[in-house]
């Protein structure tokens, strides 16, 4: 096919570019998929897509103890946004 390359190189080319079609046409695919595609309602319901929220205490690790200042300055933080 071409003069200046081996035969060798010209099947690993092809695979090349078999691959990158296929790379395309499942991209391509699956863009389409997420795009049109709207499972039915209920459709997840035994696949949690956010775990659930552990209790406070569920770890010591996740528990910070403020000083009271800390707590003021937080709930002052929370007064100023929006809506609040």
């Amino acid at each position: 096919m071409f003069p200046s390359i081996t035969l060798v190189q010209e099947i690993g080319l092809a695979v090349l570019l078999v691959a990158a079609l296929v790379w395309v046409i499942g991209l391509g695919h699956m863009m389409w998929d997420s795009r049109f595609h709207h499972p039915e309602p209920g459709a997840f319901d035994g696949l949690a897509l956010i775990p659930t929220q552990r209790g406070a205490a569920a770890h010591p690790l996740e528990t910070v103890e403020l000083t009271e200042a800390e707590e003021q300055a937080f709930a002052g933080l929370v007064r100023s946004f929006p809506g609040h």
